[in-house]
């Protein structure tokens, strides 16, 4: 029982017999039970509606054979026995006897008719039954009054014999129509379980394959539950794809990029080491060595950095941040770049205060990122533009060189991490971070390009 399949099959089979058995031990005996009290309400209606004849013999001077008809007519009318019994008082209390019977028997066959007894003794209407020889009976007494005393009962009776022979019909074919539905709902809840533990095995192997770093998309054969599982497990499996393919191309950039600083760090060591080296050459060489420290430095940086966004452990320091503040100040920090690449930068703010709420820092981390790289991939003497506006409830700023441009073919990739184009230096991280913030303060960093002109926009709420 340790298979879904034979467990689910086993719980139909146990729900099918449990409505059958609740059928045959509850709703049967309620039948029989129905039936019975109808019946004896149809005997009491009929020595209620028939016995006037009989109560106009009482106390009157009609003899036994008119007494007797008078039985027969109320049983040939009421369709059950009539039985008519005397009431006499004594030592031993009321006592009843027999008159007349409507089967022409003086003897009641056997029966005691205790509703008979139960009549006369408190004057009122009373139903009953007994079990006789010839099997269970109604009755339904009904008292005669004679000077305000109970003088005489009649008692219709009836038997109950075809009430039991129609339940236990209902008993019968109940059982024969409860095995045959308890078969085939063991079949059919075997194959439907079958089935659906195959669906559910199709799962767990393709979990397993997901688990070995092979990811094979599972057919979706259904829009049930199992099918939509199915269909969240194949996004699933693509968004994993996805997220290993740039874990392995991160791993390979990123080694790639640490190892070309590290191998150039060892082979200035080793020249260094060299006897034979001029001052001049050892200078240069230690220069050379400073230059490949700083590159990874800032890598090393930027690494922990990306992580930390990806990773959502990045914590920011909202506050209320005049945007046009922070751009005049690290404007101010690339006056020495710009004087190297005998590049211009215009800056245009508004007049008034371009208000935001966000970090500070990070912000003025983007704004270095996005001009760095305007200096970075263009020519010397490229101007530069820097403007900052407020409008519908968003922050803007934006970062334009007049460069050669990025190609239609690269642009979909320029915040890709370590992407980077054309022969300029860097670890093609700085974009990739600048959106991550971008995002991480519910703002957006797009790009426009054309020949002549590119335009990094970064848009903050207010």
């Amino acid at each position: 029982m340790r298979s879904l399949r034979d467990r689910l099959a086993l719980i139909f089979f146990a729900i099918i017999l449990t409505a059958i058995a609740g059928i045959y031990l509850y709703v049967a005996p309620q039948l029989e039970s129905s039936l019975r009290n109808q019946k004896l309400r149809s005997l009491a209606a009929a020595a209620n509606g028939y016995s006037a004849s009989l109560t106009h013999s009482v106390g009157t001077s009609v003899d036994k054979a008119g007494v007797t008809r008078a039985v027969r007519q109320a049983a040939d009318r009421s369709g059950a026995r009539v039985s008519l019994f005397g009431v006499s008082q004594g030592t031993q209390g009321v006592q009843t006897y027999p008159i007349a019977d409507s089967t022409a028997k003086a003897d009641t066959g056997g029966a005691d008719f205790p509703a008979a007894m139960e009549a006369a003794r408190t004057g009122q209407p009373t139903a009953a039954t007994e079990g006789t020889t010839t099997g269970p009976i109604g009755e339904a007494a009904r008292p005669l009054f004679f000077r305000g005393r109970v003088a005489r009962v009649a008692v219709y009776s009836s038997p109950l014999g075809e009430v039991q022979r129609s339940v236990a019909l209902i008993r019968r074919q109940v059982a024969i129509a409860g095995g045959v539905a308890l078969v085939f709902a063991l079949l059919a809840s075997y194959m439907v379980a079958r089935a659906l533990s195959r669906r559910v095995k199709r799962l767990e192997k393709a979990a397993e394959e997901v688990a070995d770093g092979r990811f094979t998309p599972i057919p979706v054969d259904s829009n049930d539950e199992l099918g939509q599982l199915a269909r969240a497990f194949n996004d699933m499996q693509r968004q994993l794809a996805q997220l290993d393919s740039a874990r392995k191309r991160f791993i390979a950039t990123a080694s790639h990029e640490l190892r070309t600083p590290i191998f150039s760090l060892g082979g200035f060591v080793e020249l260094l080491q060299g006897e034979e080296l001029d001052e001049e050459t050892r200078q240069q060489f230690l220069g050379q060595i400073r230059d490949q420290l700083d590159r990874l430095r800032t890598l090393t940086t930027e690494l922990l950095d990306l992580s930390k966004l990806e990773a959502g452990s990045l914590e920011l320091r909202r506050e209320p941040t005049d945007l046009g503040e922070v751009a005049r100040k690290v404007t101010a920090e690339f006056t020495p770049a710009l004087v190297q690449h005998d590049s211009h930068l215009q800056l245009r703010l508004e007049r008034s205060p371009i208000r935001t709420v966000c970090d500070r820092e990070r912000l003025a981390q983007i704004m270095r990122i996005l001009i760095d790289n305007a200096l970075a991939h263009t020519p010397d003497g490229t101007q530069i533009r820097v403007t900052a506006a407020q409008a519908n409830g968003n922050v803007t700023l934006a970062v334009r060189d007049d460069g050669l441009g990025i190609r239609r073919d690269v642009l979909p990739r320029v915040f890709e991490p370590f992407y980077s184009s054309g022969d300029a230096q860097g670890s093609g991280l700085g974009l990739a971070i600048a959106r991550e913030l971008a995002e991480q303060m519910d703002g957006r960093l797009g790009v426009e390009s054309v020949p002549g002109r590119t335009t990094f926009t970064l848009e903050l709420p207010t």
